[in-house]
């Protein structure tokens, strides 16, 4: 019985320590050149997907601001630390990579008819954006959010970008984002972390 007792103990102990683990300090860092440029984020597509917002043009009087079907990706160790206290931590990073949607005799809506029905489906990639949340490196940014394109095209993307300035994206995500400059509004895996 007191083996029993000191090894449940220990196990929580390692549990309690696990989940100290991560914090602010532990976030997987954005990498940059000498000159402050973003490097393109390493494998991206292995992050944790949150969702895939869409604003057709055809829903939009042919002009949508964001046309293509945006796949949004966190760095897992920055996703863990807003699980753990719904707060965004200094290093984030969060990675939007744009996609056309699929042309397959579009109707008047740009929908296709596909086996699954009738909808939208995603076709090419057509760019990639970065999020970063760096109050250190990007003092003069709103939040320390500085935002990055890499391109906004086909692949192969840019290696690297430069920021963004603040009043380009800044200013919306501050006047419409839910939570620290990020639209959890429009996920649900985020909406379900927080406490």
């Amino acid at each position: 019985m007191k083996k029993l007792i000191i090894a449940a103990i220990i196990t929580g102990m390692a549990v309690g320590a696990n989940a100290q683990m991560v914090t602010s300090e532990s976030i997987q860092q954005a990498e940059f050149t000498p000159e402050n440029e973003a490097k393109t984020p390493i494998d991206y597509r292995k992050w944790i997907f949150i969702g895939s917002p869409l604003t057709p043009n055809a829903l939009n009087d042919g002009a949508a601001a964001f046309p293509e079907f945006h796949n949004v990706y966190v760095e897992p160790s920055a996703y863990e630390h807003f699980a753990k206290t719904g707060q965004w931590a200094e290093g984030t990073q969060i990675a939007k990579e744009l996609a056309l949607i699929y042309q397959n005799d579009n109707d008047e809506l740009g929908a296709t008819y596909e086996v699954s029905g009738h909808g939208y489906q995603q076709g090419e990639f057509n760019g990639l954006e970065l999020l970063v949340k760096d109050n250190a490196r990007f003092p003069e940014m709103p939040g320390g959010w500085a935002f990055f394109s890499f391109g906004h095209h086909a692949p192969p993307y840019a290696k690297t970008s430069a920021a963004f300035p603040a009043d380009s994206c800044n200013a919306c995500h501050a006047d419409n984002a839910e939570t620290d400059f990020v639209f959890t509004q429009f996920y649900p895996v985020l909406r379900s972390l927080q406490k």
